[in-house]
């Protein structure tokens, strides 16, 4: 099987730079009592967030992007490839979500992104920036993708510094929050169920991609699988909580997902997260057993 082409892991990269681009200019504008859990405003702030936001969820992304760099790559790449994923993995230690402002502990994952950016862009010297034919199951992720995309509007206009005009989306209304402040019921800036909406993209986008088999293969999809479990959960979280429980429809919400514990949530995203791989897997071997075209 010919090197996985780039196409999808760069689109990926795209995504994230936009999106981290929105955060800066947002943050450094936006007075921090608008915003969630920051203390410095004017350009540090933005800066600041930013890099927060190369750990969280950008970290998370690039060990993924890493394992598809080095499928197109000699062996020889593992020794940048290893420490890419350590040290982004060390994203699970350096973000407080009670405290957003940048700390020397966040140049951890953030290096372990630059090395993965670095691992991509070479992969893509070696195997081109094509992206993968069309799969049966692209269907699906474009439909998941939508309704996922469309259901994150409050979050993608917050990251922009506004909140969306109407009634269909709860924003702008003021909510008292549990430490007494009143404040949007969908604050400006950055969102973890935002993040969650780009985790489950993301894992769509780059599940297009066919990896020879192999240890690796089982090792990138189960870890797709997991970032799409993980991803669903926080975006449900978060928009139940924002869309549901903030209107007074209900007092029931949804735990937290966002740490991993021992807890039923956690469950929940472990047993997601298996069905999700195996679908992926199945999906590969379905293709393989398909007969090759003349």
């Amino acid at each position: 099987m010919p090197r996985p082409g780039q196409g999808e892991a760069l689109a990926a990269w795209a995504l994230f730079a936009a999106v981290t681009l929105a955060v800066l200019v947002t943050y450094s504008r936006l007075d921090t009592s608008e915003l969630y859990n920051v203390t410095h405003g004017g350009l540090a702030g933005g800066m600041s967030r930013a890099i927060v936001l190369l750990n969280f969820p950008v970290a998370l992304v690039a060990i993924a992007l890493t394992l598809l760099a080095v499928a197109a790559l000699p062996r020889n790449a593992w020794f940048v490839a290893g420490p890419a994923i350590a040290l982004s993995a060390g994203v699970a230690v350096t973000v407080d979500q009670n405290d957003l402002d940048v700390r020397w502990v966040n140049a951890i994952p953030a290096l372990g992104v630059v090395l993965a950016l670095a691992l991509t862009a070479t992969a893509a010297r070696v195997a081109g920036t094509s992206v993968g034919p069309w799969r049966a199951g692209d269907r699906a992720r474009v439909v998941v993708a939508a309704v996922v995309l469309v259901l994150a509007l409050p979050w993608v206009a917050a990251e922009l510094g506004f909140h969306l005009p109407g009634d269909v989306f709860f924003g702008e209304e003021p909510y008292p929050e549990s430490d007494g402040r009143v404040i949007a019921a969908v604050h400006l800036g950055h969102h973890h169920g935002g993040d969650g909406a780009l985790l489950v993209v993301t894992a769509l986008l780059l599940s297009r991609v066919r990896m020879a088999p192999g240890v690796l293969r089982v090792i990138f999809t189960s870890y797709l699988g997991m970032m799409l479990a993980y991803g669903a959960v926080n975006f449900a979280q978060d928009l139940w909580r924002e869309q549901v429980v903030k209107r007074g429809w209900t007092e029931v919400d949804l735990p937290s997902a966002l740490v991993p514990g021992a807890r039923p949530v956690w469950l929940v995203i472990l047993v997601l997260a298996a069905l999700a791989t195996m679908l992926l897997l199945r999906e590969d071997d379905s293709h393989s057993a398909l007969p090759a075209r003349a």
